[in-house]
């Protein structure tokens, strides 16, 4: 049976994970893995984590199943960043539930749109690969338009034209902020223009949240996605608190849906409990309990908005001195400083990409999407001249 199978191409990102390891050169730089880091190119645990793991330690009394729904104190605990404090319930119209990271998020988003009838799904490219690994694996078909435009700004009219051309059995695939790979955001002009053609369309949107609190601030990254939302009767969001808790390995992640009455949702919600009780049955605990501690702690929350204050400042910071270098060679970085998040895309080729590895020691992906938090004061200017050098 099992020679049925087809071999699969390696994940390119892990295989650039173990050349940058094998490299001797001691001063490389590696720019492909999407983790933060700090200047000194540590991943560190979040101390607003710790302080939250250390009360979880001491209280609590049991590891028995939670349900497939997960811990409702992490879910409901993240609606007011999400959705805004007045009422991130939007009168009782948005429920949601724990799945293991975003990851888990967005496979049960669009497999919950299957189950709806959604067949196709518009999104801008590029995008996080494995939005369409997802779409592939469920057998719904992806209808790509392009995200940027070569200035390094979005490309409003295509992403509007989707929108707009959608039929009843599409929906349309946004990110909320910090755009993986390009770092390029819709601006809040452009983002009142979208909820408005989602609202006369009656196209479905869902929105991938991955990035809260990384680009400008949790109130700001999230403003857009909230217009969107009020003045659309349904809607699903995928949230992950991997990178803004720095919850990697934990996995923890969270699916919302926005129905525009309460019998609604709670058919849509039966569907999503038997979708993840078949895909992974009860979520992690760990990872979202300890979000639970730090938002129901005013002094814990405090400590973590300011870690997460300390990491969007250094990538402004990365983001600035690339702008303020002008270009490197034919690459313009100034689009770089507007920009927001872990990534943006390097206009440069696959030919040029192995050309900075193996002459320099710079790891990046394929595609030329870096992750601005491999880079420091200390690397940057060897950073820069290496792609002068490379991209003429």
């Amino acid at each position: 049976m099992l020679d049925r199978l087809s071999p699969q191409a390696p994940d390119a990102l892990l295989a650039l994970i173990r050349l940058h390891a094998a490299d001797p050169r001691e001063d490389k730089i590696d720019l492909g893995v999407g983790v933060y880091r700090t200047e000194s190119g540590a991943t560190p645990v979040f101390a607003a984590i710790k302080a939250a793991e250390r009360v979880l330690l001491e209280t609590q009394e049991s590891k028995s199943y939670l349900g497939p729904e997960g811990d409702m104190g992490f879910v409901t605990s993240l609606m007011p960043y999400i959705f805004g404090a007045a009422d991130p319930s939007m009168g009782g119209r948005i429920q949601g539930m724990q799945t293991p990271g975003g990851t888990g998020a967005v496979r049960l988003a669009l497999g919950l749109a299957a189950k709806a009838g959604v067949k196709r799904v518009h999104m801008g490219v590029p995008s996080w690969p494995n939005h369409a690994q997802i779409l592939a694996d469920l057998g719904m078909e992806l209808a790509p338009f392009e995200h940027a435009n070569p200035d390094g700004t979005a490309n409003l009219d295509a992403v509007l034209a989707a929108i707009n051309g959608a039929a009843a059995d599409e929906a349309v695939l946004l990110h909320a902020c910090c755009h993986n790979p390009t770092g390029i955001d819709y601006t809040a002009d452009q983002w009142a223009a979208i909820a408005d053609a989602f609202a006369a369309s009656g196209t479905f949107p869902i929105i991938d949240a991955a990035y809260q609190g990384l680009g400008h601030g949790m109130e700001e990254d999230a403003a857009g996605m909230r217009g969107l939302l009020a003045k659309v009767p349904e809607a699903f969001v995928a949230y992950s608190c991997d990178k803004n808790f720095g919850q990697y390995r934990d996995r923890v992640g969270a699916f919302y849906v926005l129905a525009q009455d309460a019998g609604t949702l709670d058919t849509a919600f039966s569907n999503a409990n038997a979708l993840a009780r078949a895909g992974w049955s009860m979520p992690p605990d760990h990872g979202g309990a300890a979000v639970r501690i730090i938002l129901r702690d005013a002094d814990m929350t405090k400590q973590w908005l300011a870690e997460l204050d300390t990491m969007r400042a250094r990538m402004r910071q990365v983001r600035d001195s690339l702008a303020a270098a002008g270009s490197a060679g034919r690459v313009d970085l100034t689009p770089l400083g507007h920009q927001n998040g872990l990534f943006s895309m390097l206009p440069i080729t696959k030919e040029e990409v192995a050309q900075l590895r193996e002459e320099h020691g710079i790891y990046m992906a394929a595609s030329g999407r870096i992750n601005i938090a491999g880079l420091t004061p200390s690397n940057l200017p060897k950073f820069i001249a290496a792609l002068a050098a490379v991209a003429q």
